[in-house]
């Protein structure tokens, strides 16, 4: 990135540079701009710009430059800079600051006559690491092409203490020879390489102004920024809703409707139930059908392409249906397998089986679904998912006699509790009790948890509900990564507080170094920082994976991403096209059993070492979550991206195009 030096400014001028979009990254000179101590707090606190806090010691001294280091600090600053010849006490107190507040640490070395021997500047690496830093920072003067070679000969040091020192130095020289290692450091893997504003705005000498470097680092590659946008009703939370509402006694109202294939499917499912259904604008209205056991007489239900509504489908109309009946579908959805779905069904007394010829015990659709659901208590695997769990979740209390479900290895909690607070929102109620780490469980780490168990109340009934649809995270995460890799973005209507899994994109994009916050309103703005390699693990957010992967390719490091084992059975084979896909690209990529692993560099070095994603004929693999995949690459491609089949975006997300174009 380029991070911008601001110096002899007032605080109306730097909130002025900051909001024009032309500074992706700022350096405030604390020593050299007029700013009061209140000034410094609501500049770093309201900024959404990353910034950097510098104050050096030598121009204004100990007491002030630690005071306006400080204010910086505890208001939010993205790093703070101490040169590492600062008094023991104040280096040790910026240090202990640092840690408390989340700010990440650059310790600076320069040398304003010369640029020292290879000896003496590995030691300064060396001290500066010594010193606790995240970011090495080396700043020499260059009196020839040798000293700017010295320099850049720092990237290939190997330190004995540092693991890996990628996306942590900053070297590079200052004056007419040290000059293009501004632009070099950037191309070695520096976070970040500093401009002036303009050339009579220098910091030091040889800096480039703004214009000049953003034209050097990024040619013709814009920024993309989007504001305000609006993400489409979750079809999780939808295909639920319109299900359970057929379901009840009395007519139902969803606002926040949005149309998509699959929650299409949903309704055309609702109606062939017998509910009643109409649509004005995004409001929905659904007269259910006062479901009790064995009230209806279908040979058959349609799914469309949904893998989620087949599997809730299987054990509600199994409770309402009095007689056999096929589950159908198309697309995709019939060459995926319902994985474990004959074991659980079986389970509660229902048989599934394939409705055609196919080979292997594995259950497809169209799927034949033998007896009606039997209430009791069974243990039953979640390592396959939690659709068929939620499907019991959903059927279980209307039967005559009460249930315990217990899920070892579970998968997609938090799809389970999304069902539980739709059939709450419909009257149902049922317990739930999580084992496994209790210290993970109550920070909300669903990894911790080694098995739920569902408490099943029998003799309930559907109620008539009235609510919102929440808007869609899963959808929300293409346009938030595209924000943090290639611009800013921002996102009206979002439930901050849902329980959708797609909404730990929230936390990947911090642990990747992004900016990400939350406004008073409620949107959610995501903007271009400083990106590093990270680790996540996905076994309850799969239809992350994607653009996580994406997200990783432009994170300095390597990155590793649990959950790969959850791909397998999606719209492709999910993991297999995602590799394919980014290898093509160019990018190094790797499986190791449950785990992706993805090299990746900034989005800077990728255009100065001519590294950008490689265009050409790609395949979706008629997957919607790929289409998406490859609209983000198109932002950071060398040539024009084609796309096989675009049109399965539609499943989930129809105006996808329109809305990211």
């Amino acid at each position: 990135m380029i991070c911008t030096s601001i110096k002899d400014k007032t605080y109306a001028q730097i909130v002025e540079l900051l909001s024009d979009g032309s500074v992706e990254m700022a350096e405030i000179r604390l020593d050299l701009c007029p700013l009061e101590d209140g000034q410094i707090e609501e500049l770093f606190s309201q900024s959404d710009v990353p910034l950097v806090a510098t104050c050096r010691v030598a121009e204004v001294g100990e007491n002030t430059a630690f005071r306006r280091l400080e204010t910086a600090i505890r208001a939010g600053a993205r790093y703070a800079d101490l040169e590492i010849e600062a008094p023991v006490a104040m280096s040790k107190a910026f240090q202990k600051l640092c840690r408390e507040c989340g700010t990440e640490i650059i310790r600076s070395y320069h040398d304003f006559s010369q640029t020292p021997s290879d000896e003496v500047l590995q030691m300064v690496l060396a001290r500066c690491f010594r010193y606790g830093c995240d970011v090495a920072k080396i700043v020499t003067t260059c009196l020839s092409e040798d000293d700017a070679a010295r320099i850049e000969s720092l990237y290939s040091v190997v330190l004995e203490d540092v693991p890996s020192m990628e996306g942590r130095l900053l070297a590079f020289g200052m004056g007419q020879f040290g000059r293009p290692t501004r632009l070099e450091c950037l191309r070695r893997g520096a976070p970040f390489s500093y401009a002036a504003l303009t050339e009579d705005d220098s910091t030091a000498p040889g800096q480039i102004a703004l214009p000049q470097m953003r034209r050097a680092v990024y040619g013709d590659l814009h920024p993309y920024v989007k504001d305000s946008l609006q993400m489409p009703a979750s079809k999780s939370f939808a295909q639920r809703s319109i299900l359970a509402a057929a379901l009840c006694s009395g007519t139902s109202v969803l606002s926040g409707y949005s149309s998509c294939s699959d929650s299409d499917a949903a309704l055309s499912l609702a109606r062939s139930l017998g509910a009643k259904v109409s649509r004005t604008g995004d409001v929905l209205e659904i007269e259910g059908i006062g479901a009790a056991p064995g009230g209806l007489s279908l040979d058959k239900v349609f799914v469309g392409e949904s893998g989620l509504l087949s599997r809730l489908s299987i054990p509600v109309l199994s409770v309402l249906n009095s007689c056999d009946f096929t589950v159908e579908g198309e697309g995709t959805l019939l060459s995926r397998p319902l994985k474990g779905a004959s074991d659980i069904m079986a389970s509660f007394g229902v048989l599934a089986s394939n409705a055609v010829g196919r080979e292997g015990k594995d259950v497809f659709i169209p799927a034949r679904i033998h007896g009606s659901l039997v209430p009791g208590n069974a243990v039953v695997p979640g390592s396959g998912g939690s659709q068929l769990i939620s499907g019991l979740l959903m059927a279980l209390p209307l039967c005559s006699k009460d249930s315990k479900i217990s899920v070892t290895e579970p998968k997609s909690i938090p799809y389970m509790y999304i069902t539980l607070d739709v059939l709450r929102r419909f009257g149902i109620q049922t317990r739930s009790e999580m084992e496994g780490d209790e210290r993970l469980i109550e920070d909300n780490d669903w990894a911790g948890c080694s098995q739920v168990d569902f408490k099943v109340r029998a003799g309930q009934r559907y109620k008539a509900a009235s609510f919102r649809i929440e808007g869609d995270w899963s959808a929300a995460a293409v346009f938030l990564v595209a924000g943090a890799v290639f611009g800013s973005v921002s996102i009206e209507g979002l439930d901050c507080k849902s329980l959708q899994a797609d909404i730990s994109i929230l936390d990947i994009l911090v642990d990747a170094g992004a900016m990400v916050s939350e406004l008073e309103d409620g949107t959610v703005c995501a903007r271009k920082a400083p990106l590093e390699a990270f680790e996540t693990d996905l076994n309850n957010a799969p239809d992350l994976f994607p653009v996580v992967a994406f997200l990783a390719c432009f994170c300095a490091g390597e990155s590793r991403i649990a959950g790969v084992g959850r791909l397998h059975s999606k719209e492709s084979d999910r993991a297999a096209a995602i590799v394919d896909t980014l290898t093509a690209m160019g990018v190094e990529v790797r499986l190791d059993q449950d785990y992706m692993y993805v090299c990746g560099e900034s989005l800077a070095s990728r255009c100065l070492n001519s590294r950008l994603l490689r265009g050409g004929k790609y395949s979706s693999f008629h997957d919607h979550r790929m289409v998406m995949l490859l609209r983000l690459a198109s932002l950071a491609c060398s040539s024009e991206i084609v796309i096989d089949d675009e049109k399965c975006v539609a499943k989930s997300f129809p105006d996808f195009d329109t809305l990211f174009a």
